[in-house]
């Protein structure tokens, strides 16, 4: 039976169509995935499945019947739940206040026991562990994107839209979830998994519908395709999905972190004596479950939080607590996790997006004054140089796709010549193409000398680019891998649940 059927969904911004009549259905009992690069028209159509936009065009039907929602709440009332790439979260309310917002049965007096009650139930039994107390703002991007699946969870949806739900997940919690999801399904549940990784749509899902530049090339049984079936049908042309790494000889070393100890937004120490040495022309990698201060430490290696005791050195000159702009002008560039919040200003336009990190320099600025025309000129060559799609440079960044988005933040920490890389999760909800096009211009750096620190919870990304790999629980470092290539999924398992490299090799002995 058919849980959801989309006929002939039509919609426009200006004059770009992002959605040109697609038919789309979901049944009870199947996942069904939903690809395309990123700007393809996914997100817009699930948007509209869920009341956050109206079709230009178009019907939609719930179990038979027309629905014609016109807010997100119509949809939630008829059994639709959706997750969002970028997280509709209130940043200043508890995890468990979030969980009850927009819902109409919730009684004047709250029953905050129970409700942090079965907040806890179903962490406990989805695997999914966050504490209920816990401000939003004061979370991780994977913590967030557990409270955001949480929330869809605890609103008790039967017809479920999740986009990019594993982006920021490790490996152990997305095989939590999909084992999550295929139960549910067997359940009677309908599930609309929107990924660009095409191994997982592979491994989850039933069946495929496969949408290129606003418009539905296809829908295919995941039992009668290949992923290089599906890659071909997302671009239009053949794929090759493998990058070319050259081996390196480490040079100097440039980013030297000793005995770091930075404590967090609730006062308590999360980044505990943690060293790390960065030398030219390679890639360290950090591996670690989200939330083991992943983020504090970002924050502090950017200038962006005050540590507590220790030294970061970029080429033997001190940089502790020293503003932001210091870190930038010895040559550190920071790709943030949170590239709307973090990263870009959603609200400003493309150029002046652009020009965030020099705004201050010549030619773009002229004593107190802004070149207006040398801003144009270069935010032009970032687009041209990035392949970023947008109408032109004074386009709100606001309105750009995720792909797009982290390639305009990607060239304008690139586009020089940096001494240090700080990277955390680059290639978060991209595209196999975009994340390609990522790890490349990292790579490149690399070659050309650049120290290039990547935090990541995506193993197969760590293994491929990095050069040695550190991993972190609770704030410590559990050891430096020489030979990323030959770690066993059981050794880094148990070093990302807090079992030091040496006493593994103690035991190994």
């Amino acid at each position: 039976m058919n849980g959801v059927e989309m006929k002939g969904i039509t919609k426009t911004f200006g004059h770009v169509i992002a959605n040109q009549k697609i038919d789309f259905d979901l049944k009870y009992g199947e996942i069904h995935a939903l690809l395309g690069e990123n700007g393809a028209g996914k997100s817009t159509l699930m948007n509209i499945l869920y009341g956050l936009y109206r079709p230009d065009s178009g019907t939609i039907f719930i179990q038979g019947q027309k629905c014609d929602f016109r807010s997100p709440f119509d949809a939630i009332r008829a059994g639709i739940g959706m997750v969002h790439q970028h997280f509709m979260l209130i940043p200043g309310q508890t995890v468990w206040e979030n969980m009850i917002l927009g819902l109409n049965d919730i009684p004047q007096i709250l029953p905050k026991p129970e409700i942090k009650r079965q907040i806890q139930e179903l962490s406990e039994k989805y695997c999914l562990q966050i504490d209920p107390m816990s401000f939003v703002w004061q979370l991780s991007i994977g913590e967030q994107q557990r409270v955001a699946i949480l929330q869809m969870l605890y609103r008790k949806a039967k017809l479920l839209i999740l986009d990019e739900p594993t982006a920021v997940l490790t490996h152990q919690e997305s095989q939590n979830l999909f084992k999550m999801l295929t139960r549910m399904a067997k359940e009677g549940y309908g599930i609309i998994f929107i990924s660009h990784k095409l191994d997982e749509v592979m491994s989850l899902s039933h069946r495929i519908t496969i949408l290129r530049k606003g418009e539905k090339v296809g829908s295919v049984l995941t039992s009668e395709t290949t992923k290089e079936k599906l890659a071909e049908m997302m671009m239009g042309q053949k794929f090759v999905f493998s990058i070319q790494k050259q081996p390196i000889s480490a040079g100097s070393l440039v980013f030297d972190i000793q005995n770091l100890r930075v404590r967090g937004d609730r006062g308590f120490q999360v980044i505990r004596d943690l060293s790390l040495q960065i030398y030219r022309g390679e890639v360290l990698g950090l591996a670690g479950v989200a939330g083991n201060g992943q983020q504090e430490l970002c924050e502090a290696l950017s200038g962006l939080r005050r540590i507590e005791s220790g030294t970061i050195k970029i080429n033997q000159q001190e940089l502790a607590n020293r503003p932001p702009r210091h870190f930038i002008k010895k040559g550190l560039r920071y790709i943030p996790a949170d590239r709307r919040g973090v990263g870009l200003i959603p609200n400003m336009m493309v150029d002046e997006n652009a020009i965030l990190k020099k705004y201050w320099k010549d030619p773009i600025s002229k004593g107190s004054f802004i070149n207006w025309r040398e801003v144009d000129r270069y935010a032009n060559h970032l687009v041209r140089k990035f392949d970023i799609t947008v109408p032109h440079v004074r386009f709100p960044v606001k309105n750009l796709s995720g792909g797009n988005l982290q390639k305009l933040m990607l060239g304008r920490e690139l586009s020089d010549s940096p001494q240090v890389i700080l990277a955390m999760h680059p290639t978060w909800g991209l595209d196999v193409a975009a994340t390609k096009f990522v790890r490349e211009q990292i790579l490149k750096k690399r070659d050309q000398g650049a120290a290039v620190l990547l935090i990541s919870e995506d193993i197969e990304e760590l293994v491929s680019l990095s050069d040695r790999l550190a991993v972190i629980c609770k704030g410590e470092i559990m050891g430096v891998i020489d030979k990323p290539q030959e770690i066993t999924p059981e050794v880094l398992g148990l070093m990302m649940a807090g079992t030091p490299l040496k006493n593994i090799q103690k035991v190994s002995a």
